[in-house]
């Protein structure tokens, strides 16, 4: 982890919008530990890209009845689908808005991050069982070499969050580390 290329490596923060971090017990430690994870980024030069997922009026009722991605609750223009206000992103970084779990196959992230030359990705979201892994799954198929921020990420199950983190993820040959790491690793004092 200690050999990360700037120039090539984007975190990516994914789905930390109102209405789901909100759903974590501790929403400020949380937040705050994302922040200084992006906060390492953009000193150290590393692109920084954010993912949330929300939809049009027209894609929810396009969505098959009974899709949980056709709740209003996920109303792009709604205050639920609005990045949390500690991490909204920064003139020119990465914003990609999805309609399904992961952060590639509904969005332009793969054009987008190729025009930056980026081949390294560490992931950082909510839910783990979500987006994070539905985004390991595609991006290993992608050919992107993956880091996943174990503690930034989070899951409502703890079990399943231990599981894809501790077993899954390293089995696909994704390095997790924690925030602390990852700021170590790009140079900064944790």
């Amino acid at each position: 982890m200690n050999d990360l290329d700037p120039a090539r490596t984007a975190l990516l923060l994914m789905d930390v919008q109102n209405g789901i971090v909100g759903r974590h017990p501790d929403v400020a430690g949380f937040v705050a530990g994302l922040g200084r994870a992006r906060a390492a980024a953009r000193d150290a030069g590393l692109t920084v890209g954010y993912v949330r997922v929300a939809l049009t009026a027209e894609e929810r009722s396009a969505a098959p009845a009974g899709s949980r991605f056709a709740s209003e609750q996920l109303d792009a223009d709604g205050p639920a689908t609005q990045f949390h206000p500690a991490l909204h992103p920064a003139e020119g970084e990465v914003v990609v808005r999805k309609k399904r779990f992961g952060a590639f196959s509904t969005t332009d992230l793969a054009e987008q991050l190729a025009a930056r030359g980026i081949d390294t990705l560490v992931l950082a979201g909510v839910s783990t069982s979500g987006v994070v892994l539905s985004t390991v799954r595609d991006a290993t198929d992608r050919d992107y070499r993956l880091l996943v921020l174990e503690d930034g990420c989070w899951d409502a199950d703890q079990q399943v969050h231990a599981v894809l983190t501790g077993k899954v993820f390293p089995r696909a040959g994704v390095t997790v580390t924690t925030i602390d790491g990852f700021v170590e690793a790009v140079g900064l004092r944790p």
